[in-house]
């Protein structure tokens, strides 16, 4: 079913990279969490009929098989059961699936782990999430339907994870998602719908967490680097220069004037339109299926610090955005904070997989 995930993996640079990092940092510890991105994940919310417990784990693999865009015995397929609701229906027809493009993980089922590789056990099993899920109502007798979070990871990429962190010395306790990491440093117990955004170098992925579960997440090759490219063939100038003047003017309306503190914004805000049309898109199609509405946008990565950019998004979406602080339930010397507030949305994911065991 096509290429596989996370195929162009580099094991001997990742080492390196490492290795390198560790010693610059005087890291003293062995012990890891790492996480998975969103764009190398699959994740979907299943509706399935009430079944008894023991047969969970055959009817998730068998709806799996029909979502997932890849051969289900090359993936690691971990859940996590959301909710149980009662629905009347006059037919034993489930909730149209919920898909998302990208994504994350859970919880599973002890059965089926048992018939898993080493990379198997080391999907996260999270079970920390809660979602309230959308009753099918109709006329006739009532059913009781489950709503399950489904994500699918390639074998082969949870496996390079684990060789790679071997090789470094390092021993990996668990291997994480991101979106469920910027959960935990982002929104904490807010039970409210809302949409994170992780603005990354070359990727920005969307994640709508819904009472502190994500269950819609998608990806798009789009971002900061994107910007930073675009500026630089529309100046003429060299990256450098482009990036000091991304983060110098950055998305905020400039005068009548032609000049390159108005052209600068122009074209970051032609860049980044793609992210603007998704992020309308997953609204409209979250907001169809589901009985919340999304009250916020929670902005991160590095790309998240250019100026002007959450009134921007929160003009086109008509919806709050800012920036998140991830640093918001950790304690920190106060005369940190300016530098920790500079460097926070590039660490929002680090800091959540440090959080992995705080209640």
């Amino acid at each position: 079913k096509g290429q596989k995930i996370g195929q162009a993996i580099d094991l001997a640079d990742n080492v390196k990279l490492l290795k390198a990092v560790m010693k610059k940092a005087k890291v003293s510890t062995s012990k890891a969490i790492s996480a998975i991105p969103s764009s190398a994940i699959f994740s979907s919310v299943l509706n399935l009929p009430d079944i008894p417990k023991k047969d969970l784990a055959s009817a998730i693999k068998w709806e799996a098989k029909k979502v997932v865009p890849m051969d289900v015995d090359d993936m690691i397929l971990d859940w996590q059961v959301l909710d149980t609701k009662e629905a009347a229906s006059v037919s034993d027809e489930k909730e149209e699936i919920n898909e998302s493009s990208t994504e994350d993980t859970n919880g599973g089922n002890e059965e089926q782990k048992k018939d898993n590789s080493e990379a198997d056990k080391k999907l996260p099993n999270l079970g920390n999430g809660r979602a309230k899920g959308k009753d099918n109502i109709t006329h006739g007798k009532k059913v009781k339907h489950t709503k399950v979070l489904l994500t699918a990871a390639p074998k082969d990429l949870v496996k390079k994870y684990i060789e790679t962190f071997r090789q470094a010395n390092l021993n990996l306790l668990s291997i994480d998602t991101e979106p469920f990491a910027l959960v935990r440093s982002l929104v904490g117990r807010d039970a409210s719908a809302l949409m994170l955004v992780d603005l990354g170098s070359t990727v920005t992925n969307i994640s709508v967490i819904e009472a502190g579960v994500p269950v819609i997440i998608r990806s798009l090759n789009v971002g900061g680097l994107t910007v930073t490219k675009s500026i630089a063939n529309s100046l003429n100038v060299n990256m450098a220069r482009a990036e000091q003047f991304k983060y110098d003017v950055g998305i905020a309306r400039g005068t009548d004037s032609k000049n390159d503190a108005t052209e600068v914004p122009q074209t970051i805000r032609e860049t980044l339109q793609p992210i603007v049309d998704e992020l309308k898109y997953i609204i409209n199609l979250y907001q169809n299926q589901s009985a919340y509405r999304i009250e916020k946008i929670v902005l991160t990565g590095g790309s998240a610090l250019l100026v002007g950019l959450p009134d921007y998004l929160s003009e086109q979406l008509n919806l709050r955005a800012y920036v998140g602080d991830p640093w918001a339930r950790v304690a920190y010397p106060e005369d940190l904070k300016p530098v920790l507030h500079e460097v926070g949305p590039r660490l929002s994911v680090a800091i959540g997989l440090a959080m992995r065991d705080i209640g």
